[in-house]
């Protein structure tokens, strides 16, 4: 029974089902199985036919009956289940192929979502760039035009970075007023450079928004993926270099090296007032005997 199994079984995948004649091939496949083990099942109750007086036809018309019945009903019945079963798989191929792409899609932006932005990023090579980028003071926006507003503000960044990137490289709205972006090939000039295009857009367009012309910025971090990072390593290094875009005025972009020497700055300035306090304290002390 399993041999039997395995023989009609044509492994289906879903995938494959993309199209009508996939459908026509498979249906033609299992007619030609069925009709097949239609004609051996035949060819075996002959013996036990003969035995009985069942069968008033000479051998060789009786494998030319066997052979006519196996294709006209056999194969008719068989060929039009196989053919309804074939469109049923395809429309379930087409209805999972959809959800997939729904369960990837941020619904507002059109974008890809977080959970699939994750799955790339996991997967991302070293020579690539990752830029995350905010919008600067977007709770001003849903406060003072309302949050209709706000979901034109994000449709209008989204449509720009799908201008600027296009699909060679990887955008998604990581939620909220955030996107992020996995920037593919190039030198660190051109992928510093696309991400600054994508900020000087934004900040060149007005949304308009019933009637009322909406003026945002954004600031973006950049990391970059390399051999000996953990992908969770780079996205702290871009978040880092984006919490230093807005301490530095906003509307910037700023790359993690910027960050390093922005932190290492800040560590002599704080070592520096440290060392004046205590110079300070020790001045003002009273002088002994």
């Amino acid at each position: 029974m399993d041999v039997l199994k395995r023989w009609m079984s044509l492994q289906v995948d879903l995938g494959s089902f993309d199209s009508r004649a996939a459908v026509y091939n498979f249906a033609l496949k299992m007619t030609f199985r069925a009709v097949l083990l239609a004609f051996l099942f035949n060819l075996a109750f002959l013996p036990l036919g003969y035995a009985l007086g069942l069968v008033p036809l000479s051998l060789a018309d009786a494998v030319k009956l066997s052979v006519a019945c196996s294709w006209l009903f056999g194969g008719a019945v068989s060929g039009a289940l196989a053919l309804i079963t074939g469109h049923v798989i395809r429309d379930l191929s087409v209805s999972r192929t959809e959800f997939e792409r729904l369960s990837r899609t941020d619904m507002l932006s059109g974008l890809l979502n977080r959970r699939a932005f994750n799955a790339a990023l996991a997967e991302t090579a070293p020579g690539a760039s990752l830029a995350i980028l905010d919008l600067d003071r977007f709770k001003a926006v849903n406060d003072g035009h309302g949050h209709c507003a706000g979901d034109e503000v994000i449709k209008a960044v989204a449509s720009i970075l799908r201008e600027v990137f296009e699909d060679h490289h990887l955008v998604a709205r990581l939620g909220g007023e955030e996107f992020g972006v996995i920037i593919r090939g190039g030198g660190l000039a051109h992928r510093i450079g696309l991400v600054d295009r994508v900020r000087q857009l934004v900040e060149a367009r007005a949304i308009s928004c019933e009637g009322v012309a909406i003026h945002a910025t954004v600031s973006a971090g950049i990391a970059e993926f390399a051999p000996d990072l953990r992908p969770e390593t780079v996205y702290s290094a871009a978040d880092r270099a984006l919490y230093l875009a807005k301490a530095k005025g906003r509307n910037r972009v700023v790359h993690e090296t910027e960050e390093i020497g922005w932190a290492r700055r800040e560590s002599d300035a704080a070592e520096a007032r440290h060392i004046g306090m205590i110079q300070s304290s020790t001045e003002a002390l009273p002088a002994a005997g």
